[in-house]
């Protein structure tokens, strides 16, 4: 008989289907990245040099996301009692503050740009920006079935969506052009691309900052969990001292107490309420402090 899976056993394998599919897309964004540098050079396009920067980011991302994974799949022990999980989570922090960075440089050569146009090879320009949007549209779809479950992937997701709608900009851009010869439309479409750097960054530095300063999940509180609990189990007489914070977005967990009626039988209400918070709450661990109404001395000062 094949032995179930634990939620840890879970959390492993969707990290080898994470790997994968962000090593392919690495190797995409690599090759187009290095494209959309020689065709920025030659063809003087500070746009296609600006989504170059933005792929090298792309490409930096998932450099760490691979590491993480492999930091995260090391084994508990004695003094690592959660593993390494939260490295993934350190590493979207690490990309966040990378993106601002990037956002600087990018405000600066579009500025340089403003001041001191220069002519732009458009036909080069179409090309090179058509290539970078199929690589994005190619790891959006490759990246699409993790994106829900895993912080790294979803800033990896979200990254290459803003990467393909910048795509599109430089295209329209190279077009418009193309027929007005207003060069100040690349440099513009620079500064667009460098707000959703901003935006991206700001929504993973806020993601990633609440689960290492050991907040609860976004849409999740103690209020909520223990006011479900009150209701739903009638053996509960007080819930309290409840504390809920997030491991990774995948792996939650939960400590709380209990205090039951008389003739509950603690070993049947805990295995009962310990599946419901995982079924309700997808709460993978949860430490559980159970006592009885009988056996609470009161305290007077």
């Amino acid at each position: 008989m094949k032995t179930p899976q634990t939620p840890k056993d879970r959390i492993f394998e969707f990290r080898e289907v994470e790997k994968k599919r962000l090593i392919i897309s690495l190797v995409i964004t690599l090759s187009v990245m290095i494209v959309e540098v020689v065709g920025g050079i030659f063809s003087n396009s500070i746009a296609l040099i600006t989504d170059a920067g933005h792929m090298f980011t792309h490409a930096f991302a998932i450099s760490i996301s691979l590491f993480a994974i492999y930091l995260a799949q090391k084994p508990t022990c004695h003094h690592r009692t959660f593993g390494m999980y939260r490295a993934e989570v350190l590493a979207a922090f690490i990309n966040g503050l990378f993106l601002l960075v990037m956002v600087g440089l990018i405000i600066f050569e579009a500025i340089e740009r403003l001041l001191n146009p220069v002519e732009i090879e458009i036909i080069y320009m179409i090309f090179i920006a058509l290539i970078g949007l199929s690589v994005n549209i190619t790891s959006i779809l490759i990246l699409q079935g993790s994106r829900d479950k895993d912080l790294n992937v979803k800033g990896v997701f979200y990254h290459m969506i803003g990467d393909a709608i910048s795509s599109v900009g430089v295209v329209v851009a190279a077009i418009v052009i193309y027929y007005t010869g207003f060069t100040f439309l690349d440099p513009l479409i620079g500064f667009l691309i460098a707000g959703l750097i901003i935006s991206w960054s700001i929504n993973i530095l806020g993601d990633s900052g609440r689960i290492l300063l050991e907040m609860a999940p976004k849409g999740l509180d103690v209020d909520t969990i223990e006011n479900d609990l009150a209701e739903s189990f009638k053996e509960i007489e007080e819930v309290k001292h409840t504390h809920l914070w997030t491991i990774t977005p995948s792996l939650l967990v939960l400590t709380t107490h209990l205090q039951l009626q008389e003739g509950v039988d603690q070993d049947v209400f805990l295995q009962k309420v310990t599946d419901y918070i995982h079924q309700k709450f997808d709460i993978t661990e949860s430490t559980i402090q159970v006592y009885l109404t009988k056996n609470i001395k009161s305290c007077r000062m």
